[in-house]
Parts: C-alpha cells; sequence; structure tokens
C-alpha cells in the first residue's frame, strides 16, 4: 500500500495539481481573510480545503472547508463577505506523516467524516492529500493487481 510521500509525489502527475504544487506547495489563508476570499481561492484552485494559518508565523491555526461554508454560512445566512475564515474553520486539525499508509489516511478520514488531511514533516506543513487522491490511489492499484493476475493466470510473466 502507497504511503503519503508517494501519494503526493504523483499528484504532480495531475497538470493542476502540479501548476499549484509549482505556486506554493500547499494553499494556505489567514485566519483574518473573509470566507468570501476562502471560497473564491478554492473555486480558482478547484480545490476543497484551506490551511487557515495565524500570525507572521503562519503557524496553523485551522482548516475551512467547502463543507464548513455551506453549513456556517449559507445555512446560518452569514455573509463571506464580512464574516472572517477563522470564524467558520475547524480548529482541531487532525494530520498525517509522509510514512503513513493509504489506508490508515482512508481509515482516519472515515472515522472522522472528514474529506482533507495536511501533511506535516518535521514539523512542517508540506502538502494536503483528499479523499479524491486517496480514491485514485487505491483504484490504481487494484488495477495493478488485477493486471499482474491476469498475466498470471494467462501464463505471460513480466
Amino acid at each position: 500500500m502507497p504511503n503519503v510521500a508517494q501519494i503526493l509525489k504523483s499528484k504532480l502527475d495531475d497538470p493542476m495539481a502540479a501548476r499549484r504544487t509549482a505556486e506554493r506547495p500547499v494553499l494556505t489563508i489567514d485566519a483574518e481573510a473573509s470566507v468570501f476570499e476562502a471560497v473564491k481561492m478554492m473555486a480558482q484552485y478547484q480545490i476543497g480545503a484551506l490551511i487557515v494559518t495565524q500570525g507572521s508565523e503562519k503557524k496553523i491555526a485551522g482548516i475551512v472547508t467547502e463543507r464548513d461554508y455551506a453549513r456556517k454560512i449559507v445555512l446560518m445566512d452569514r455573509s463571506s463577505k464580512s464574516t472572517p475564515v477563522r470564524d467558520i474553520m475547524t480548529a482541531q486539525v487532525l494530520h498525517v506523516r509522509m510514512s503513513d499508509t493509504a489506508e490508515a489516511c482512508m481509515a482516519l478520514m472515515t472515522q472522522h467524516r472528514m474529506r482533507h488531511l495536511p501533511v506535516i514533516d518535521n514539523g512542517q506543513l508540506v502538502g494536503m492529500v483528499s479523499i479524491g487522491d486517496l480514491v485514485k490511489t487505491i483504484i490504481s492499484e487494484q488495477q495493478f493487481t488485477i493486471q499482474q493476475l491476469e498475466h498470471y493466470i494467462s501464463g505471460v510473466h513480466t
């Protein structure tokens, strides 16, 4: 089963993800920014979550997702332009390490009903793994296994 480091490396094959990674390894937004700015950034980069930072050290303060927007702005009839991200972000941020497996990430996401996991390496934010990244990885692994079994059954060995 691939680990988080391999998943992040494979994301570079996706042109949109590669462009984002070249510009910034992980997209973040300041806790004082408006929710409108956060949603605009998510739309621009076609992503579903941003890491929220705070202070001059850009310390991780939380995570804001499309789900936060839908539940805490739209459904509560608040203004996205006047509400700061800190008011709707999830402050308790679970994360994974580069050595964690896709299976461990999937278990964590399932258990906590979440779709995005920041990746921390040596105390630094180095990436983000989404449920889509994990599904893509698992499907790719299954396709490889199926190919190997088909070759084995048919007597073709590589």
